[in-house]
């Protein structure tokens, strides 16, 4: 799988890979279980090519509710941030995760798997940095008749390419069939959105993120021409600053994600937030050339 907004892995996600585990064990049947063991205590067993001593796994059985965020592995672990496998992916399970800091990241051939990182890397519109160079391709971008953003007019296109796009230095992705199914009834149900750069009628780059509220939760960036991904965040952070969005998730840091002002939070810290946030009326996801302005203008957005 690819990690989220990396442009050294073509610009898409900042998560750990969780290619190093290997399931070598069956999910516990709850058949043959007695009735103390046959609950949230289900496990299965995974083998970490870092560790030769296989470690154990809360197993979640779908619609029942996530072990606290606090207990996922931590950063001397295998796999930091991991917190629990199985479950669904259904509306109300991804729609609760968020809320709660969690999101699913797997590959293909591997359960769902639930992860909650700590710290958390996010990137607050009024601090991102706006490169000089990037700040001349925008200008030129909203100058030049037939380029345009569009949002949530091809949601489905936008996270097929994510799934398609090459990473350097991978050979998968962890946008599986699966996850394009769900997050496109979660698009349908109002949660994911995707943030599009159009020229002359097609489609170059973009992005898909979920909000629930006020929170935000960037998740993966395409391009088909040079810095058409970044064109696309760059509308997002406007979206965000002209709909008082004060903070986008990115999970887990980067050098990238630092060069453009994102910085690390402690998880509980994040996790509090989000509780506020998802509850108050989201704003209405739409683009308006005038939204340049917050970042173009001559004392918005640090070089």
């Amino acid at each position: 799988p690819s990690t989220l907004w990396s442009q050294t892995r073509c610009a898409t996600r900042l998560r750990y890979a969780p290619t190093a585990l290997i399931v070598t064990g069956g999910i516990s049947d709850p058949e043959t279980q007695s009735s103390e063991e046959s609950d949230s205590s289900l496990t299965f067993s995974i083998c970490c090519t870092m560790k030769s001593k296989p470690v154990t796994l809360p197993w979640m059985a779908s619609g029942q509710a996530f072990p606290p965020a606090d207990q996922s592995w931590d950063l001397h672990s295998p796999a930091p941030g991991l917190l629990c496998a199985g479950g669904d992916l259904s509306v109300t399970t991804l729609e609760r995760a968020y809320r709660h800091g969690i999101f699913p990241w797997f590959s293909e051939g591997q359960p769902i798997l639930w992860w909650s990182p700590n710290p958390r890397m996010v990137l607050a519109p009024v601090e991102f940095r706006l490169q000089a160079s990037l700040r001349r391709t925008l200008r030129k971008f909203a100058d030049t008749p037939g380029c345009e953003i569009r949002v949530d007019t091809d949601f489905e296109r936008v996270i097929r390419a994510c799934a398609s796009s090459p990473r350097r230095g991978q050979a998968g992705t962890w946008i599986v069939p699966a996850m394009i199914d769900a997050y496109r009834e979660f698009h349908k149900a109002g949660y994911a959105h995707s943030i599009e750069t159009w020229t002359h009628g097609e489609l170059v780059g973009g992005l898909y993120c979920v909000a629930i509220g006020k929170a935000v939760f960037g998740e993966s960036m395409f391009h088909r021409q040079t810095d058409a991904s970044k064109i696309a965040l760059a509308a997002l952070v406007c979206l965000c600053l002209e709909s008082g969005l004060t903070q986008i998730d990115c999970q887990q840091n980067t050098r990238h994600l630092a060069s453009l002002g994102a910085r690390e939070m402690p998880r509980a810290t994040f996790i509090h937030q989000i509780g506020q946030w998802a509850d108050q009326p989201g704003p209405t996801w739409a683009f308006q050339s005038v939204y340049w302005q917050h970042i173009l203008a001559p004392s918005s957005c640090t070089t």
